[in-house]
């Protein structure tokens, strides 16, 4: 029944598939609720008066509301009038002769360009949503500039925005620029003393604080688009008005329903039974308004009191021209914003302003003729040069330019390695690659490689290769690998890399492993670092979970004990016990053995990767290169949960290194959090260490659904921001779009070279 049901045969054939039966899709299934309420109807009523008393009672208004947005029509004139007052020059284009500066904001639903003249006035400007393709609108608003107005000459030109640098390989556009610094140079012509820039797009938001002229801490939707302008223009189709028309209806709402600020994908339910209970279309559209402002602030810049923020505040972004969402959020900050009458076009004007300072006279942009043969063909392909294998999207144009997408590293662009010699992640892969099988009389045991095994497999494969096994070590994850494990994950709230478990074990189990060995460890070794030394509940016991749902361990000996590597002294003794059960003929001197040998070789690898880390260091002072730390867990070194992020960063000419060499620089120091867990130790030890080193910034690695990084996130940055030091946040989860990391990672350098 309903209408997905309804209109999706292969909805219907998916259910059947798993359920194991054959449903039916009756007629008027789309019906059968009213026809249900029909049929319950116990005496006859009278249309006319059913349909008063749904009148009456949408007027009672029973739900949840809050203060309305304005009290008044005189109100809402002064708040235009105040607003009407911040307007960009503008130049007549028609009489302009000379020299101009273009700027591009390709963005993710919508192109902007501006054409600004000497002074910074506008001459011409656009703004058209994209269709997913900015290359042929771009092409035509170009065009029209040549043929119409051959007097002008472009002299530089800018482009910013998602499809960066898509256009500049198209059009041979002068300059790239990441969009925060395009949104800030664009602020500062409207408000030279702006202490926090907002923009508010279709579907990413954008918000930076600034400190001493320059960009200091930047925040972004990265996981999730909810709460950005599309929701509003959807939620408006949806109920059958236009974005504009429904914005103007919750103005002069009498009561806005309150949505609180919670996560906006939810509010459907919110929505409908709001309506239930009376609430008008108005209500509705201011509240939803609401939410979109206190998403942004609670949720996205995640701050108790929205005056912290800056007083000197510009907003930017199509969604700041709805009238609502503008008052909502000077409301909710308590400050009078500056809005400027371009704010949907800001990003292309600060790319044109930016044009105008970089410009030598003569721009590269290709010219009239070139722009009538122009063509655009697109071919997409799976680049085979790493074990990334990454989808490749194929521009190509004419005069031999192309633009490949989707590619992690340069490999498919250059043809060379995309490896950098200071790549700490990169040199401890390839460490624990190093680790192979070597055949034994026990027969092959197998290891699943994933969470902590990327910090233990030193230990745990020497150990069993002395005990006389074949350690078999299952592949590094890809996509596939997850997909092969992805219908026994139980709950989708779990982080990524724990659902990565269910795929490494698969994987085994397909390759003929009989024998799988993944200990539960409640504790990792004690590196004093903290108030205690736990592994966090998903890695402790995902074991446990593994054996549980995984019905293909049922043919296979699966080790799944309880043991702690921190009791060195009782470690033979309880390993050989869980051992026994399984291979009776294990002794208790030769586990001993083993596990000498094993502690030997966990050690020894700890000490390579952090001599290697020093000489990294040493080597990018050397070379007067900047030293990002990139911090996470052990098991982000996995390229399928990083994404390739280390090469994003050495490919912007920073070394790369990981927080466990840091980490045993510093003494155990005190913190606002209860520091019992040994990764997030190291996390905040290497934010300590760093506080002083003018030449080294932290990125945080975040994986999207630890409930732990809720707290760490916030002690990390506390502990750089109070040493005047930048935080950076980057979420990685299933989702492969970059587009959020790479702004994120080049606003960081351009507000380090500030």
């Amino acid at each position: 029944l309903g209408g997905p049901l309804t209109f999706l045969p292969q909805l219907r054939a998916s259910f059947d598939h798993a359920l194991k039966i054959q449903g039916i899709c009756p007629e008027n299934s789309l019906y059968y609720v009213a026809l249900g309420a029909a049929y319950c109807s116990a005496e006859e009523v009278d249309l006319g008066k059913a349909l008063e008393n749904v009148r009456k009672y949408g007027c009672t208004g029973s739900f949840l509301s809050i203060p309305p947005l304005f009290t008044s029509r005189a109100e809402y004139d002064e708040f235009r009038r105040r607003h009407a007052q911040c307007k960009a020059p503008r130049g007549d284009i028609a009489s302009y002769r000379g020299g101009a500066f273009l700027g591009i904001d390709a963005g993710s639903t919508t192109v902007k360009a501006v054409l600004i003249g000497k002074k910074g006035e506008i001459l011409s400007s656009i703004y058209r949503s994209n269709s997913g393709n900015p290359v042929p609108i771009f092409r035509d608003y170009l065009l029209d500039l040549y043929r119409r107005y051959p007097g002008i000459s472009i002299e530089g030109s800018a482009v910013t925005g998602y499809g960066e640098e898509l256009l500049k390989n198209a059009f041979n556009v002068d300059f790239g620029i990441v969009e925060t610094v395009a949104h800030f140079t664009a602020a500062k012509r409207f408000r030279p003393d702006v202490d926090f820039v907002i923009d508010i797009g279709g579907q990413d938001m954008k918000c930076f604080k600034i400190r001493n002229g320059a960009i200091d801490n930047i925040f972004l939707n990265e996981a999730c688009s909810s709460g950005c302008g599309s929701f509003l223009q959807t939620f408006a189709s949806t109920l059958g008005y236009g974005i504009a028309e429904f914005a103007r209806m919750g103005l002069f709402a009498k009561h806005p329903v309150d949505l609180g600020s919670r996560c906006t994908v939810f509010m459907n339910s919110q929505v409908k039974q709001a309506q239930k209970d009376g609430a008008t279309t108005e209500d509705i559209s201011a509240g939803l308004s609401v939410s979109v402002v206190k998403n942004a602030i609670y949720k996205v810049i995640r701050v108790p009191d929205a005056k912290a923020l800056g007083r000197n505040i510009v907003v930017q972004g199509g969604t700041f021209l709805n009238d609502a969402v503008l008052r909502v959020f000077e409301k909710e900050m308590g400050v009078e914003v500056t809005r400027p009458d371009i704010a949907g076009l800001m990003g292309a004007y600060g790319a044109a302003v930016y044009a105008m300072k970089k410009s030598t006279g003569k721009s590269a942009i290709i010219g009239e003729k070139e722009l009538e043969n122009f063509r655009h063909e697109v071919r997409v392909t799976t680049c085979g040069m790493c074990s990334n294998h990454c989808r490749l999207t194929v521009n190509m144009f004419g005069g031999n330019r192309r633009f490949i997408g989707g590619n992690r590293c340069e490999k498919p662009v250059t043809k060379r390695s995309g490896k950098s010699e200071l790549d700490m992640y990169a040199y401890k892969l390839k460490l624990l690659r190093s680790y192979r099988p070597k055949a034994g009389p026990r027969g092959k045991i197998g290891i699943p490689m994933g969470l902590n095994m990327y910090e233990l497999l030193p230990f745990w494969h020497t150990f069993f290769t002395r005990l006389g096994f074949e350690v078999v070590v299952s592949p590094l994850s890809t996509r596939e690998l997850y997909i092969r494990g992805q219908s026994t994950i139980p709950s989708d709230t779990v982080c990524f890399p724990a659902k990565l478990m269910h795929g490494h074990v698969q994987a085994l189990v397909d390759a003929g492993i009989r024998t799988i060995f993944y200990p539960c460890m409640s504790y990792t070794p004690n590196e004093h670092l903290g108030d205690n030394h736990y592994n966090c509940p998903v890695v402790a016991y995902y074991p446990e979970v593994i054996g549980a749902n995984m019905r293909c361990l049922k043919d296979c000996n699966f080790i799944h004990g309880y043991v702690g590597l921190h009791r060195r002294h009782d470690f033979p003794r309880k390993m050989c016990a869980i051992l026994q059960k399984s291979f009776p003929d294990i002794t208790p001197a030769q586990v001993r053995a083993a596990a000498k040998a094993a502690y030997a070789e966990y050690a020894a690898f700890l000490h390579r990767n952090r001599s290697k880390g020093d000489e990294m260091i040493a080597e990018a002072r050397r070379r007067h290169m900047p030293i990002i730390v990139l911090s996470g867990r052990p098991y982000h070194l996995d390229p399928e949960i990083n994404h390739g992020i280390d090469k994003l960063i050495t490919a912007l000419g920073a070394a790369v290194i990981s927080e466990d060499v840091l980490s045993p620089k510093m003494r155990r120091f005190p913190t606002h959090v209860l520091n019992q867990w040994t990764y997030q130790a190291r996390l905040y030890a290497a934010a300590k260490y760093i506080c002083d080193k003018p030449d080294m910034n932290l990125v945080q690695l975040v994986s999207f659904g630890c409930g732990i990084d809720a707290i760490t996130t916030d002690e990390v940055r506390r502990i750089l921001e109070e040493s005047g030091k930048i935080y950076t946040e980057v979420k990685i989860d299933e989702i492969t779009n970059l587009g959020a990391v790479k702004i994120r990672l080049r606003s960081l350098f351009a507000a380090l070279e500030k």
